[in-house]
């Protein structure tokens, strides 16, 4: 496979659709040779410009293209595991948008599913690829924060509801609001950095204030219309978590659409170690001056600002998934550390929703 072009289709023309289609396409081992989603115009349009010669309004028609070896998933969250699932039936690789299902059981499917058919299936944590993280996590590893014992990750909107009214603030379309939308993704990251502990217990709290008034949308901040105000929120646009990690470690998630804050689009993640500390803090997606090391000169304290460069984001990982499929070296590849994420958001709304701490494991 190393010596020929990976046949790929991509499924979705939204963001995450259509910024996978740009990333494979600028491969030169890789053709896009199928598209689908349900915009006509869009259709048309993306499959000119990246010279798709095949393009479906349904993913179904798109599975059954002839010589397909992998497929894309950049859909809402509702029909991650259905493509997945035939997809794989079908001997295809898959890379999946975050997250990788609504639910633990739809995302236990996917895996078991790809460890069935013997291929690999990926999901898009692309905060991963991000330089900042990368330089970070070099100096986790290289020892320059000694044992990290306690770590707090944000992402927090001011107006940021997408799409409100649609699928997004569907519970049965999303699975959930700001946690598993934007939570999965600092969660990621924060596990990522901390060398995969085991998440032992959660607490967690959901809000839903805002949103459910007609307010927080990107679209329309403060003042509800009548568009907004009528339609129907069912998810949360706040909620916050207290994970206690194997090995005596913490770690503290909050996330939101909408709050009443400093105006932005902001994330991040704070460290503490026993021998130094850490903190990124990204201010509406910028990529510059957003990494900090803490630590200790000749008993002095010391911050640390490193240049870390923009790092590859989506395109990283859409490169990893490619260069993956093509090494043949598939064994393990079958989205098991995504679930792991996918069952720690469960939990989170489990326990919100009962009040209570909930064990995952003793």
């Amino acid at each position: 496979m190393n010596d020929q072009r990976l046949r790929v289709g991509v499924v979705g023309l939204g963001f995450a659709g259509r910024t996978a289609l740009e990333a494979f396409s600028e491969l030169p081992d890789v053709e896009v040779v199928a598209l689908a989603g349900l915009e006509k115009d869009i259709l048309t349009s993306l499959g000119e410009k990246h010279g798709v010669p095949h393009l479906y309004e349904k993913w179904e028609d798109l599975l059954e293209t002839e010589g397909l070896e992998a497929v894309s998933i950049g859909t809402p969250t509702q029909l991650h595991a259905p493509i997945a699932l035939k997809a794989l039936e079908k001997g295809l690789h898959v890379l999946s948008e975050k997250p990788l299902a609504r639910t633990v059981a739809e995302g236990t499917a996917m895996v078991e599913a790809s460890k069935a058919a013997g291929r690999v299936l990926k999901v898009v944590f692309n905060h991963r690829e991000r330089g900042d993280v990368i330089a970070l996590k070099h100096q986790i590893d290289e020892g320059q924060l000694g044992r990290i014992y306690y770590a707090k990750a944000h992402w927090m909107r001011r107006n940021g509801i997408p799409g409100m009214g649609g699928w997004f603030t569907n519970r049965e379309l999303s699975g959930g609001g700001p946690l598993i939308d934007l939570g999965v993704h600092i969660l990621d990251m924060a596990l990522h950095l901390l060398g995969e502990p085991q998440v032992t217990t959660v607490s967690a709290n959901t809000f839903a204030e805002l949103g459910p008034r007609g307010r927080g949308s990107s679209s329309t901040p403060d003042r509800p219309t009548v568009d907004t105000l009528g339609s129907k929120f069912e998810v949360e646009d706040l909620a916050t978590a207290y994970l206690r990690l194997q090995g005596g470690g913490a770690l503290q998630l909050e996330t939101s659409w909408a709050t009443y804050r400093a105006p932005g689009d902001n994330f991040g993640i704070e460290l503490f170690g026993t021998e130094g500390g850490a903190k990124i803090e990204v201010q509406n997606y910028t990529t510059e001056d957003t990494l900090r090391i803490f630590t200790d000169v000749a008993g002095v304290a010391a911050e640390v600002k490193p240049a870390t460069g923009a790092g590859l984001g989506h395109r990283g990982v859409v490169r990893e998934f490619v260069r993956i499929v093509k090494s043949g070296e598939w064994e393990g590849q079958n989205g098991s550390e995504a679930l792991l994420r996918t069952e720690v958001i469960d939990a989170c709304y489990a326990s919100a929703k009962a009040g209570r701490e909930v064990v995952l494991h003793d």
